[in-house]
């Protein structure tokens, strides 16, 4: 009975044995498995904060941009201008706005020059607002300007798809010229325009109900001069847009996508400064107009 009992405590002790590896490995086992498994999670929580540093940092340097052109926002200011009809100069609506500001507008973006136009005003911390034309974003190349006019902190206005004669449109080509373009301009900035410019400022009624349907403000110009040939060269341009007769409190500028313009730009601001005028913010706009 002994030896049997020595055999039995011998086969139950080498079962122990067994279990008690077993366990062990087990356990080292899900030690690894919660070690991969903690790693897995710090590495995702690492890839979180990562990219809500990257979204935070973006929003931060896009808000720096605005202030650096324009100051506060519009939802810390609030409308300080809005559009006269009458002839698209902009009017002071508070005491705190300052009149002796003009808005600097560049149409026909983005062709050729207005990324390096939007640099200069960038440089010069001008804000402006870009009219664009949809044909322009065709391409990739076209829709990769924009979106760096867009990323310096740049108002961008509607211009129609094909420059076309808004006055001359039905209902429904109205839709193609402008419904299609603000969609194709929101795919590529984020934001749907605010503003609207007819090609060669031939508004119609229709037209401008149409645009005030869209919750849009419609604008012309209070002067511009760079398609006449007389003044397609940056001397000529800058003496005339600096010193016209028309020049005045919430003058509404007009320019193009033009080489001549684009060299002129930087002069034209240090023009307009020496006369003590500043630069009207985009942002802080009445965003109708309610002109119908």
């Amino acid at each position: 009975m002994k030896k049997i009992s020595a055999a039995v405590c011998f086969l139950l002790l080498g079962a122990c044995g067994l279990n008690t590896e077993e366990s062990s490995t087990n356990t080292e086992a899900g030690q690894t498995q919660t070690e991969e498994e903690s790693a897995m999670n710090n590495g995702e929580k690492e890839d979180n904060e990562e990219t809500k540093n990257a979204e935070t940092n973006t929003e931060t340097e896009n808000a720096d941009k605005k202030e650096k052109q324009g100051g506060d926002n519009k939802e810390n200011t609030g409308s300080l201008y809005e559009v006269n009809p009458a002839d698209s100069s902009l009017d002071t609506i508070k005491k705190e706005a300052d009149p002796k500001k003009v808005l600097l507008t560049i149409d026909d973006a983005p062709d050729t020059y207005s990324v390096d136009m939007a640099k200069t005003l960038a440089e010069k911390e001008v804000p402006a607002v870009f009219f664009v034309n949809g044909h322009f974003l065709n391409s990739e190349e076209g829709k990769k300007k924009l979106e760096k006019i867009a990323d310096l902190g740049f108002e961008i206005g509607n211009h129609t798809m094909t420059h076309a004669n808004v006055s001359k449109l039905s209902r429904a080509e109205l839709d193609d010229e402008i419904e299609v373009l603000n969609e194709k301009i929101e795919d590529i900035t984020g934001e749907r325009p605010g503003f609207f410019r007819a090609p060669f400022g031939d508004n119609s009624e229709e037209s401008k109900a149409y645009i005030k349907d869209q919750g849009m403000t419609w604008m012309n110009w209070s002067y511009g001069y760079d398609w006449n040939a007389e003044y397609q060269n940056p001397e000529a341009l800058t003496d005339i847009m600096v010193n016209t007769e028309l020049l005045g409190n919430g003058s509404n500028l007009l320019m193009h996508d033009r080489e001549w313009t684009s060299e002129a730009l930087d002069d034209i601001i240090d023009g307009l400064r020496e006369k003590g005028y500043g630069f009207i913010d985009p942002d802080h706009i009445k965003e109708t107009n309610g002109a119908t």
